[in-house]
């Protein structure tokens, strides 16, 4: 996997500046880098109803996350950009989710059954509950 030096990194805009900015800070946190110092995954984050989409990279205890157009459709598939799961949904889902003080699985799943959040490789997307507790 290809890690970012700080020279290259670019400004996201949308959606992949805002998962940026919220994961970004765990590369200073020490239990982050602890706890998945041995971790290599892609999550794909789409923001449905948004322009831009966030894959999120988690490669040996280092976060970094890579932004790209969510449209033409085929610009997300699995194939291309190698992710190992997926979290699809609009963007007030996210923003609901991601401010909430304590994100639980019971809140995902409900959102889930009501088809409000589309899930694919769920093992790899609960990696995201771990993520936000930190």
């Amino acid at each position: 996997m290809i890690i970012m030096s700080d020279e290259k990194k670019k400004k996201f805009r949308g959606f992949a500046g805002i998962v940026s900015r919220l994961v970004e800070p765990l590369n200073e946190n020490e239990e982050f880098k602890v706890k998945f110092k041995d971790t290599e995954v892609k999550v794909l984050l789409n923001a449905k109803d948004g322009k831009y989409a966030a894959l999120l990279v988690i490669d040996n205890g280092k976060i970094y996350v890579e932004g790209m157009k969510n449209t033409p459709k085929k610009n997300l598939k699995k194939k291309l950009l190698g992710w190992d799961g997926l979290l699809q949904a609009k963007t007030s889902i996210f923003l609901e989710i991601l401010e909430s003080d304590e994100i639980s699985l019971g809140k995902v799943i409900g959102k889930i059954l009501t088809g409000r959040i589309k899930i694919r490789g769920i093992k790899k997307v609960l990696i995201l509950l771990q993520l936000f507790r930190l």
